[in-house]
């Protein structure tokens, strides 16, 4: 069974149930008790996940552990939890996979309410790639992503 669905395709119910389902063996903290926020930029995009609730100091700190274990992967090329997640054929994903080290600058940051992680590259077709990816997460966490605004961080609590 294929896992990504490419741009302009409609999801279905049971992709979201699939990925929620998948997403639940990956991400540490309750998609229902978080958000995730991907804003695309001109250089990249930037990835935020933030508890809904920002005193649910058990959500943040979990937001914070996965986010920082992922950028760190990310940095090394490792972008193996996203395949487990939405399929190795995830739109972006092969390109993100192949870029060299410090081609695209990954920077993991903590929020009062969760954390971040800004992605950014000099070459065009990586921040398309980036780009893709996020659509395709969008696409996939439809109940539980939203699209952010480029240039805006959303924090709550602040």
């Amino acid at each position: 069974m294929t896992l990504s669905v490419r741009a302009g395709e409609k999801v279905t119910e049971e992709r979201l149930d699939e990925v929620a389902e998948r997403g639940a063996h990956v991400m540490p903290f309750s998609l229902e008790q978080t958000i995730h926020i991907f804003s695309k930029t001109a250089a990249g995009g930037l990835q935020q996940v933030l508890a809904k609730d920002s005193s649910n100091i058990e959500q943040v700190e979990l937001i914070r552990e996965h986010l920082s274990k992922i950028s760190q992967e990310f940095i090394q090329g490792d972008f193996s939890d996203p395949a487990k997640i939405h399929g190795a054929d995830m739109p972006g994903l092969a390109e993100l996979r192949m870029a060299e080290p410090g081609q695209i600058k990954i920077v993991y940051k903590e929020l009062s309410n969760g954390a971040e992680i800004d992605y950014s590259a000099n070459e065009t077709k990586l921040i398309e790639a980036i780009h893709k990816w996020f659509d395709a997460q969008l696409s996939d966490h439809a109940r539980h992503a939203i699209p952010g605004h480029p240039h805006h961080h959303i924090h709550q609590n602040p």
